[in-house]
């Protein structure tokens, strides 16, 4: 199983002055990182300049390894990829129906990406997104987000509606493995 890198140690970069029109006249630094190319700038209340081989950032800013963000995670499934990952997979398979505009949804994909981890090679996780994906979506009668579904092969198992406790959707796996 992979680790997730949650530290970095970035050697002291030099800072040099740049002229950035974008706010008004002031100076700004930039600081090279062709050699990370996995690091990005998180902002905070300040503003940031991205160009293909520098960042610029204003105080504030804190860097931070983009692989943090995509090791490990529930992977999108679409009304086009339904059927190879989800109906024809091997593995038994979670699949989270959402939207962007959910609320409860945000509050259930760290549960999923967390068991997305404990279970890795033991089940395969993934999110389909109903606003992009309406067929399936409709074609399993999804009528409340977020709702989980586990698939077994190619059969619909199990589903949980709402944002439940990772308890109980640990539950539900164990009842497929």
């Amino acid at each position: 199983m992979a680790g997730v890198l949650e530290t970095i140690a970035v050697p002291r970069a030099r800072l040099a002055p740049i002229a950035d029109s974008s706010l008004s006249g002031r100076r700004s630094s930039t600081v090279n990182f062709s050699q990370f190319s996995g690091l990005k700038v998180q902002q905070s209340r300040s503003p940031i300049c991205f160009s293909p081989r520098s960042i610029s950032v204003r105080r504030g800013g804190r860097i931070v390894c983009e692989a943090q963000e995509t090791a490990l995670k529930a992977a999108a499934v679409t009304d086009k990829t339904w059927k190879s990952l989800v109906i024809e997979s091997d593995l038994p398979v979670l699949v989270e129906f959402w939207a962007p505009w959910c609320g409860p949804c945000r509050m259930i994909h760290p549960i999923i990406n967390e068991l997305a981890q404990e279970y890795a090679g033991k089940f395969n996780f993934f999110q389909l997104n109903t606003d992009e994906s309406p067929s399936t979506a409709s074609e399993y009668g999804i009528r409340s987000i977020p709702t989980v579904m586990i698939f077994k092969d190619g059969e619909k198992k199990d589903a949980v509606i709402g944002a439940v406790p990772k308890t109980t959707l640990a539950t539900s796996i164990e009842k497929f493995l």
